[in-house]
């Protein structure tokens, strides 16, 4: 089973619409989570010092989407109208049919249930459409709240492996979830 990609196509969730970032998003993505060294602390990259590194970045993921096999959404609730954070598959492996999903959800915004409504989703997305027959993502087992978003979203808890990641912490556990699409078919 090889995956059809389809790349980032817009989603809409009861509460949120998730969709391609544009250039007019870097205010709101450095304001409301990637300048935020709590909603950093747990990630690969830093805090953005200033806009113009959301603006990098931003140009980035936007020649990105040229690409059908790029899935990087921008999360926005549909009564605040502005991106609150992101979600994204960070890497693929088409010969497994594997995606490894990512987020990053502003400070004010947690606890919410936005983030698990986004991921809840995106995986919806990429076993429907896409054809992948893993979904997992992985936390630092000091954010075990990402770990409960994970388990709300139906992802099975398969071990933590001791030193496998890195982030702004240094070298760090990475406890690592999954969904294979046997699983999410039996739930549907």
């Amino acid at each position: 089973m090889s995956p059809h990609h389809t790349g980032t196509q817009k989603l809409q969730t009861p509460r949120l619409t998730l969709r391609r970032f544009t250039m007019d998003d870097a205010q709101a993505m450095y304001n409301n989570w990637a300048s935020d060294e709590q909603v950093t602390r747990f990630l690969r990259w830093p805090p953005h010092s200033d806009v113009t590194i959301s603006r990098a970045v931003l140009a980035d993921w936007i020649a990105g989407y040229d690409d059908p096999a790029f899935y990087q959404w921008a999360i926005v609730p549909l009564d605040f109208g502005q991106p609150i954070g992101t979600i994204g598959v960070n890497f693929c492996d088409d010969a497994l049919a594997l995606a490894h999903i990512g987020y990053a959800i502003g400070q004010l915004f947690w606890n919410c249930g936005y983030t698990s409504e986004a991921l809840h989703a995106v995986i919806d997305y990429l076993f429907s459409e896409v054809g992948m027959n893993r979904i997992e993502s992985q936390h630092d087992p000091e954010n075990p709240a990402s770990g409960r978003v994970m388990q709300k979203c139906g992802m099975t808890y398969e071990g933590t492996h001791r030193a496998a990641d890195r982030s702004n912490r240094g070298i760090v556990d990475a406890s690592v979830y999954a969904i294979l699409r046997q699983d999410w078919e039996a739930r549907c």
